[in-house]
């Protein structure tokens, strides 16, 4: 009951920001733009947008911008001074559209964009987030290590009581089931991707500054992850784990000479693996908050067509979207669950000695 609660409280929070924002309001000279409303709020952003008055004001959180440019030095300033993007500073400006379409680019007195030379460095909402779960995890591993430490014969209390079973769950159902006795090398990183991914999208269903940063719905992130765990495969794959790729033991010899069709095959999988990490990590996530967000528009929608219809729409729309946000709920431990057990696999798979 507490989580439906919970779960509708943030379902109305989110479509109290919706219909708030006067650039998605639905009016009689322009209809609903649906895929404006979605993508502008799953996507990372200079400036952390929480709504529009309806005299067209913007009400947000402006980021610092930290850029460095080969031609004109370091620039540090505020997201602000954009104007939610529709004015430049200094010669730089956040572009519309175009390949460089929401990142900022450098021009010169003509107008014209220079294509590289800009470093940008700025603390975008993503970065915001994932700072967020960062402190987050240094404040509750640390408060439970110190309780750990003042009762280490007792039972687990407090925060402790919560941590420690996952940790434990990690460490016999993931770790040593995938991995076995070289488990220890592997778990601290294994604890860390699965605390990080877990609570970030927890965080994300959160609408409500410093949270509410689609994190993991972000490629460059679950990318950045799953390099990490594709780093930790190739240093740690001892002789055995190269000796099957390019060898592959067991597969006819016509397979592998004079065309090395089976070793080929597998150094792609070497290269796919953290791929497909990535990508099943972020579509998940962004897939989620696309749905929740596509059934609160339906009210809007219907309601275009005639204020009525939309009366009637909302309260099913509302129940489907707190069931979408309890699913994501559940599909913020699985999917953490699934990249700690699969990166635990491939671990498993580099240090595995050969069996004669």
């Amino acid at each position: 009951m507490r989580a439906f609660l919970i779960s509708l409280f943030t379902v109305f929070f989110v479509f109290a920001s919706i219909a708030a924002d006067d650039k998605h309001k639905v009016s009689e000279e322009k209809e609903l733009d649906v895929k404006e409303v979605i993508v502008g709020h799953i996507v990372n952003d200079y400036s952390w947008h929480i709504l529009t008055t309806p005299e067209g004001q913007h009400v947000s959180i402006p980021l610092p911008v930290i850029l460095y440019s080969k031609r004109s030095g370091f620039h540090v300033f505020m997201s602000s001074k954009f104007h939610h993007g529709h004015a430049s500073y200094k010669n730089f400006k956040i572009a519309e559209k175009g390949a460089n379409a929401g990142k900022i680019v450098e021009f010169d007195e003509q107008g014209n964009i220079y294509e590289s030379g800009l470093i940008d460095l700025s603390i975008t909402k993503v970065i915001v987030g994932v700072f967020v779960t960062v402190i987050f995890l240094l404040i509750v591993f640390l408060r439970a290590a110190k309780i750990a430490q003042k009762n280490p014969n007792s039972a687990p209390r407090g925060l402790l009581s919560f941590v420690e079973p996952l940790i434990v769950f990690i460490r016999d159902e993931i770790a040593e089931a995938t991995i076995g006795k070289k488990k220890d090398q592997f778990l601290p990183y294994l604890l860390t991707i699965f605390f990080f991914i877990f609570f970030t999208n927890l965080f994300g269903l959160i609408p409500i500054p410093p949270f509410g940063a689609n994190v993991t719905g972000n490629i460059s992130v679950t990318a950045s992850l799953a390099l990490m765990t594709f780093s930790v495969t190739t240093i740690k794959g001892n002789r055995n784990y190269w000796n099957h790729i390019f060898n592959t033991p067991g597969v006819p010899w016509w397979l592998k000479v004079p065309i090395p069709l089976m070793p080929f095959v597998e150094l792609i999988g070497v290269f796919t693996k953290p791929i497909v990490l990535a990508i099943r990590l972020f579509a998940n996530i962004t897939a989620g908050h696309i749905v929740l967000l596509a059934f609160i528009t339906l009210i809007f929608i219907f309601g275009s067509i005639a204020p009525a219809i939309g009366f009637i729409v909302s309260p099913v729309s509302m129940l489907f979207a707190v069931f979408m946000m309890m699913l994501e709920i559940l599909v913020a431990f699985i999917q953490a669950f699934v990249f700690t057990l699969l990166s635990a696999i491939y671990f498993g798979m580099a240090v595995e000695e050969h069996h004669s």
